[in-house]
C-alpha cells in the first residue's frame, strides 16, 4: 500500500527564512566559488528585507522575531568571501 507523508515546509528555521528573504530582496548573494553569503550593502534591499519581516513573518512567529532574525542573519555575514584572495591595494 502505497503512503504518504506530510510534505516538511521547504524552510525549516527561522534563520533559514530570514535568509532566504535577504536573498529574494537582493541584500545578499552567494560568491559563486565558494557558497559564502555576502552582504551587497545595498540599504534598500535591507529596508525591503525588514519590510517583508514585519508584514509576512512566518507561521508561528511575529513580525518582531523575524525582523531580529533578519538583523542577525545580516550581522553575522561579511561582505566578502573568507576564501576569495584579497585584493591587493595600490
Amino acid at each position: 500500500m502505497l503512503m504518504f507523508r506530510e510534505r516538511r515546509p521547504a524552510i525549516r528555521t527561522l534563520r533559514g527564512w530570514a535568509i532566504f528573504v535577504l536573498n529574494e530582496a537582493g541584500a545578499i548573494r552567494e560568491c559563486g566559488e565558494h557558497g559564502w553569503m555576502q552582504d551587497r550593502g545595498d540599504p534598500h534591499a535591507h529596508e525591503r528585507a525588514f519590510d517583508v519581516a514585519r508584514q509576512h513573518p512566518p507561521e508561528g512567529y511575529s513580525p518582531e522575531a523575524a525582523a531580529v532574525a533578519i538583523a542577525e542573519v545580516l550581522e553575522s555575514i561579511g561582505d566578502t568571501c573568507p576564501e576569495c584572495p584579497a585584493e591587493e591595494i595600490v
